[in-house]
């Protein structure tokens, strides 16, 4: 108790000292309060944008342009703890605007990496606990109860009234903002060319599962129940989130195409022309969101010869799964989530199945992921701590790009000498490893590449024991009427193809949406900046143009995996709250900059 209650000491101390040289914009005590290798990760609070400063010359620049009209205060330290000499943790502080969270580690009495976020609008609080609607339906003539008002939003939104935010995709990323717009009185439609919420899961082959584990999953406001499985099962998944939209009362157009898009800068909005069930509607948004997620563009490679194929050729997006392919010969193209998920149903189908590796793959088991990486904010074991998703959330989101190798390059060399078995048995039958290029393992890959890696969920085990063949360092080179040609000069007999070949960046969707030239300037999305393969610098700090303001007026990307797009959800739905209030959100640094 004693040691809490000295870090908590120990981290107000530094806020109150911080919070009086803000208030006196005294730079030269700021600066005396930061290491010289420091790191302030803003998002949005100060700088309506997401952004990272990376040593006190940054951090100065922005304090010189955004202080005086921030005005920060009120900050009060929470949760605090002490690992390793660092003393840490998480505190809340106001502006003028709205209130914020953030998360604080000192070295020696210095901060090393500070971490601020948005977490509310004054005056624009959700109706949450103490907020509760009362929803008392009673008077003369008796109001509209609580069905009639849906009804009435669900024909009006899109047709007689035009709705301040079109979301493109309604998968969990799309449903998670969608309701956070809603507890945020901001109308919003979500467009999505599948029938239901969740058919982007329930559509898929039969195996399917979340490779995440289930603690890192909940969506805005509603968790899992404490029975649901530690890896969802794709349709009690997709029913779910069919349930949460009903739940949180989003507006979902189901077979619905977004088919071309146009910024109007004189009018300040957007508009897209969708096809829904067969009708064509324009509709007018002030802000369009495309949340098509990470995997919602296959990436779709052509071979010579394809077109003479006699059997089945399928990308791993549309693949309906095995049970027609039993003891057939099957050939899967890939070696990462998809691949191995379809590999494994193949076999399990009696199928003669064999994986083509064409790079290396980082492999992690999911025990693994959850002992190791996952465990301290993540699990059964932090809940009973009192870590609520929301604090682990925000500690989480409080390690910069930067320092993420430092904490998990040493996580990964654990689960090497953990898993080393499994690893030596791989390689034995030829499978190529990597846990990144410079060893800091799965989640810089995802992050700078968004593919190279397979959270094992039990498919290794069947490679490494011969159960699905293997060909390595080698690519597809052309197709032949009955099997395929590798650049080795092997040929292997198939009767079905699986391209489990990933998918390409959301940019594309801008170029065939809105148009090539629009995607040029909005640029890439996502990666860092890295150098490192598939992700070309400059070092940008975070992710290309997620969440966050891009170089198209209005024009925002969201997604992720559940956890990221549950949490900066939170983050953009503030940001389209303050542009339809019409709170100034002046972009630090410029977006000309």
């Amino acid at each position: 108790m004693t040691n809490a209650l000295s870090n908590r000491e120990i981290i107000q101390n530094w806020l109150s000292r911080f919070e009086d040289a803000l208030a006196r914009n005294d730079m030269a005590s700021l600066t005396k309060l930061f290491e010289s290798d420091c790191y302030w990760r803003d998002l949005v609070i100060f700088t309506w944008n997401m952004v990272v400063f990376e040593g006190l010359d940054d951090i100065e620049g922005m304090l010189s342009a955004r202080l005086a009209d921030t005005g920060p205060s009120n900050f009060v330290a929470n949760r605090t703890k002490e690992m390793n000499g660092v003393v840490q943790g998480s505190f809340t502080f106001e502006t003028r605007v709205g209130r914020g969270a953030g998360y604080l580690r000192l070295r020696n009495g210095l901060c090393w990496i500070l971490l601020t976020t948005l977490t509310e609008l004054k005056g624009h609080e959700e109706p949450l606990r103490e907020r509760r609607d009362p929803v008392i339906v009673a008077g003369e003539p008796a109001p509209p109860n609580w069905l009639e008002r849906r009804k009435e939003d669900q024909a009006t939104l899109g047709v007689s009234e035009q709705p301040f935010v079109v979301i493109v995709g309604g998968g969990q990323a799309g449903l998670g903002l969608a309701a956070r717009l809603k507890m945020l009185a901001v109308p919003t439609i979500i467009v999505d060319r599948h029938p239901r919420p969740g058919d982007a899961w329930r559509r898929r082959y039969k195996s399917l599962h979340t490779h995440s584990p289930v603690w890192t999953d909940d969506l805005p406001y509603v968790p899992f129940p404490e029975h649901w499985p530690i890896y969802s099962p794709k349709d009690q998944l997709a029913n779910f989130l069919a349930n949460y939209a009903d739940i949180m009362g989003v507006i979902f157009w189901g077979n619905t195409n977004a088919e071309n898009a146009s910024y109007d800068e004189a009018k300040g909005e957007w508009s897209l022309t969708v096809c829904r069930n067969g009708e064509t509607i324009e509709l007018r948004p002030k802000q369009l969101v495309l949340a098509t997620g990470m995997s919602g563009r296959p990436n779709i490679p052509s071979f010579p010869g394809q077109e003479g194929f006699k059997g089945d050729i399928y990308h791993s997006s549309v693949y309906p799964g095995s049970e027609e392919h039993a003891g057939k010969k099957a050939v899967v193209v890939g070696s990462n989530n998809s691949a191995f998920d379809i590999a494994v149903d193949l076999w399990e189908h009696a199928a003669n199945v064999t994986m083509v590796q064409r790079s290396s793959t980082c492999v992690i088991h999911c025990n693994s992921m959850v002992d190791v990486v996952n465990r301290p904010l993540y699990s059964e074991e932090a809940r009973r701590a009192g870590i609520t998703v929301e604090q682990a959330d925000l500690e989480d989101a409080s390690v910069p790009f930067r320092l993420i190798p430092l904490f998990h390059t040493p996580l990964y060399k654990e689960i090497a000498e953990r898993d080393s078995d499994l690893y030596d048995r791989l390689r034995k039958v030829g499978f190529m490893l990597d846990f990144g290029e410079d060893d800091s393992g799965l989640l810089m890959k995802y992050f700078r590449r968004g593919s190279g890696y397979y959270i094992d969920v039990g498919g290794a085990n069947i490679l490494a024991d011969g159960k699905i063949k293997l060909k390595s360092r080698c690519e597809l080179d052309m197709i032949e009427p009955d099997g395929i040609v590798l650049s080795n000069g092997e040929k292997l007999p198939a009767d079905l193809i699986v391209l489990a070949t990933g998918y390409a960046s959301m940019d594309g969707w801008v170029a065939e949406i809105v148009s090539p030239e629009a995607a040029a300037k909005v640029g890439r999305v996502w990666g860092l900046g890295s150098e490192t393969t598939y992700d070309p610098g400059p070092w940008e700090g975070e992710l290309r143009n997620m969440w966050k303001p891009t170089r198209l007026e209005g024009l925002w990307f969201h997604g992720g995996n559940i956890q990221q797009a549950r949490y900066y959800s939170g983050i953009l739905a503030l940001q389209l709250k303050a542009r339809m209030e019409g709170i100034d959100t002046a972009v630090y640094p410029p977006m000309n900059s």
